[in-house]
């Protein structure tokens, strides 16, 4: 029987972040969720279950509301870098999810560590 896209897609994702989790013990994931019209970032720390920091497209401050191209990405890159730093996390580990490593994602990704957070 034939898998949907989006069944693909999840296992994926539970594959990609299941070997992450194994090499990284002890660090905060940053992770990805693209959509369509938006783009967005979170920084989580598994062990105790919580959100440290995020950022998303749809923040006005970012400027670039309703708008999902690798400009907004390098700002929302830029933005969870920052609000990394002023939540005391030096380094995480890059939680792609199911998406590829290439553009919107990359362009975030690079931000990121231009920013200064260690991925």
């Amino acid at each position: 029987m034939a898998n949907s896209k989006r069944n693909l897609f999840l296992k994926r994702r539970l594959r990609v972040r299941n070997k992450l989790r194994k090499v990284n013990v002890g660090r905060a994931r940053l992770s990805v969720f693209r959509s369509n019209k938006n783009i967005s970032a979170q920084l989580i720390d598994d062990v105790a279950g919580k959100t440290l920091a995020s950022a998303s497209s749809l923040e006005v401050s970012l400027g670039e509301v309703g708008k999902n191209n690798t400009q907004v990405a390098i700002a929302v890159g830029v933005a969870i870098a920052e609000r990394a730093k002023k939540a005391g996390v030096k380094e995480a580990y890059f939680d792609r999810g199911g998406y590829l490593f290439h553009g919107k994602v990359k362009a975030l990704a690079e931000a990121a560590r231009e920013g200064g957070l260690k991925i």
